[in-house]
Formats: structure tokens, C-alpha cells, sequence
């Protein structure tokens, strides 16, 4: 009896094998099923913690007069940042894409028509980085290395297709939100408040956020940071 009970167990779990071999092998030849990859490649959302170092850096789209001004409020401190700029921006403003990198300060890809790279596939991604890659390139000169998403929004795709084309992803550990609050003082505080070793202050072009930049700079350096590009502070050489 007990040797039949063995060889009912056997045919059992031979029967539960072939059964989900079956339903495995029919989602192989499903073509609607869908294989999630999960990235191994991670976004930076902070420098070297060890260093105290900061960064400032700006997301462009608009307002080129207000870049320029930027960048002479920079100036007028010897400080540098990192100005991540969209494509379709670039591709309009040669001379101004050219002050940026002539005035020591650092490039950075925003991709071409600020899309939501969460909702593109590889090829969508792809294209929205290379293509802003390419005009960058062929305007000024500078190979650009660090990508910020549009909005912040990324996904695994996202990750592995940059990571694909040489590209760190960055986001930020402060954020000032002047693209939708205008008061100043409110600004400076979300830039300089409970400050620490590494972090990536997000700013955007707005008229706010220049009249800010002067005092954002001088409360930074007095509690003793150095204002540094982001590549510097996450220790990548660009």
C-alpha cells in the first residue's frame, strides 16, 4: 500500500509539471504578454555626502533673458551651476548655449520637447535624449553626461535607456517649486534651509528666482558650503 501511495504522489506531481510547463509555454508564444525588466541602474538625487558641496541647478525651457541674467548673477559671486536644457530650447538659442559653456558653468540634457518619460518606451526616451544630445553637441560643443527627466518622472525604461547612452539620470534633494510659487522668500528658504553635503538644489528661470539667486548664494557660502556643478559634486568628470 505505501509503495502505491508513493507512485500516486509521483504521477501527482509529474501531472502539476506538465500542466504548468503547458500554461508557461503558451505565454511564451503570447505576443500580448508583456516582460517587466526591472532596472538595476539607480537616478542620483545627491552629491558627495562626504564634501560640502552644493549645487544649483536650472531647468530650461523659456525665459533666455532671464538665463542670461543667471548666469551674470553667477558670475558676479565666481560660482557655477548646472543648466539642464530642453532641445527644442537649445535649438533656438545658439548664442545663449554658448554663454553658458563659455562662462565655465555646466551643460546638462532635459530632453527635447519636455515630455513625461515615464509614458515612453525605449525608442520614445531614446529619442528625446539623443536628439537633445545631438543639438547640444553640434551647437556648442559640449557632450553632455547627466540627464534630468521633464517633471521628474522616470521609469525603469528610462533608467536603463540613459544608462544605454552614457547618461547619469539626476534629480534633486531641495527643490524651490518657483515654477508655481513666486514669493522670494519663500524660494530662498526651500534652497538653503536645513542645508547638507551634497545636495541638488532644483531652480527654474523664473523673474522670482533671479531676484532670489543673489541672497540663495550668499546664505550657502555663509554656512560655510561651496557651490559646485552637479558633475563635480556627484564626483563625475565632464
Amino acid at each position: 500500500m505505501k509503495m502505491k501511495g508513493k507512485k500516486v504522489v509521483s504521477i501527482n506531481f509529474i501531472l502539476v509539471v506538465v500542466i504548468l510547463s503547458v500554461f508557461f509555454l503558451s505565454l511564451i508564444g503570447n505576443n500580448d504578454v508583456k516582460v517587466v525588466y526591472v532596472s538595476e541602474v539607480k537616478a542620483i538625487y545627491r552629491g558627495d555626502e562626504k564634501k560640502n558641496n552644493v549645487s544649483l541647478m536650472f531647468n530650461v525651457y523659456e525665459n533666455t533673458d532671464i538665463v542670461k541674467n543667471i548666469i551674470r548673477v553667477l558670475n558676479e559671486n565666481n560660482v557655477k551651476a548646472t543648466f539642464f536644457v530642453g532641445g527644442c530650447w537649445a535649438d533656438d538659442n545658439e548664442e545663449t548655449l554658448s554663454l553658458i559653456r563659455d562662462s565655465g558653468n555646466e551643460i546638462g540634457n532635459h530632453g527635447y520637447f519636455h515630455k513625461d518619460h515615464k509614458k515612453l518606451d525605449y525608442t520614445g526616451n531614446k529619442n528625446e535624449i539623443y536628439n537633445t544630445y545631438k543639438i547640444v553637441k553640434e551647437l556648442s560643443g559640449v557632450e553632455t553626461k547627466l540627464f534630468a527627466p521633464p517633471s521628474g518622472s522616470f521609469s525603469s525604461v528610462t533608467l536603463d535607456t540613459a544608462d544605454d547612452l552614457g547618461y547619469k539620470i539626476i534629480m534633486w534633494s531641495k527643490d524651490t517649486i518657483d515654477w508655481r510659487d513666486n514669493e522670494e522668500e519663500k524660494i530662498i528658504s526651500r534652497a538653503t534651509k536645513n542645508l547638507s553635503n551634497g545636495d541638488l538644489i532644483l531652480m527654474h528661470p523664473k523673474p522670482h528666482t533671479l531676484n532670489a539667486l543673489n541672497s540663495i548664494i550668499s546664505i550657502i557660502i555663509d554656512k560655510g558650503f561651496n557651490i559646485v556643478s552637479v558633475g563635480e559634486n556627484i564626483g563625475l568628470s565632464v
